[in-house]
């Protein structure tokens, strides 16, 4: 199997990048995407070019490592995976793959593919924690949680960071992602003494990062790997609302 890449190259943050072509043959659908870009950079070692600098841990779809776009689609053509879950057969030989960074002016380029998403990072040092006392587990029944509420908290708490929804956003805004890391918490009963502060705070530092307002276009819901809903957007902004009244 032979394609065209066409890769976003960069640097650092402070030059200025452009699109570079490399034709890559000996590809199997069988291979994984970065499989693929492995194989790539295998071939510019053997010819004493740079590598192609992109991230990925887990391959396994569950870190949100190493999201990119791909012929202009967050994690590529398919819906509801990671860029690590795209295969190779999902492309046709002689196709060209355009290979881009996630865009938003809150994930400047570090090199290449790779983009600095510390800002979700500090959205969830506001908020991201619940108070508990420390020592032995507690008895599983202990606490007893209607099965809509924890099937609502666990629906969101599978996200994994990744950046698509701030990345196709047309204003960059990490709603998505910080709707679902505030109801995840104020949802469960173990979430809720610090309810009104999360929910304040995380929102605050989210506008901090520079993130744009939501505008309900449902793009991030699109594009996010875990199908989370934009519902949760607007659960989030009435949880402020009482926040800032009630709290």
């Amino acid at each position: 199997m032979k394609v065209t890449f066409k890769i976003w190259r960069q640097e650092n943050r402070n030059t200025k990048g452009a699109i570079k072509e490399y034709k890559v043959d000996g590809l199997t659908e069988d291979m994984s995407f970065l499989e693929a870009l492995d194989h790539l950079n295998e071939l510019l070692v053997l010819k004493n070019e740079k590598v192609i600098a992109y991230e990925y841990d887990c391959r396994e779809g569950i870190c949100g490592q190493c999201g990119v776009f791909i012929n202009g689609r967050a994690h590529g053509p398919h819906d509801n995976i990671t860029t690590c879950q795209l295969h190779m057969r999902s492309f046709k030989d002689g196709d060209t793959i355009v290979v881009e960074p996630w865009r938003a002016a809150s994930f400047p380029v570090l090199k290449d593919l790779i983009v600095d998403r510390s800002a979700f990072d500090r959205i969830m040092e506001q908020g991201g924690y619940i108070t508990a006392k420390t020592g032995t587990a507690p008895e599983a029944n202990a606490i007893l949680i209607p099965k809509e509420v924890s099937d609502s908290a666990m629906d969101v708490a599978a996200c994994i960071g990744c950046g698509a929804c701030a990345a196709t956003c047309k204003n960059a805004s990490a709603a998505l992602f910080a709707s679902a890391k505030i109801n995840h918490l104020n949802n469960l009963p173990q979430g809720h003494p610090e309810a009104h502060k999360r929910v304040q705070e995380m929102t605050y530092q989210m506008e901090l990062e520079g993130f744009g307002s939501c505008s309900f276009t449902g793009a991030c819901e699109v594009e996010c790997p875990e199908g989370i809903s934009i519902t949760n957007i607007a659960e989030m902004y009435a949880k402020y609302t009482k926040a800032k009244l009630f709290g």
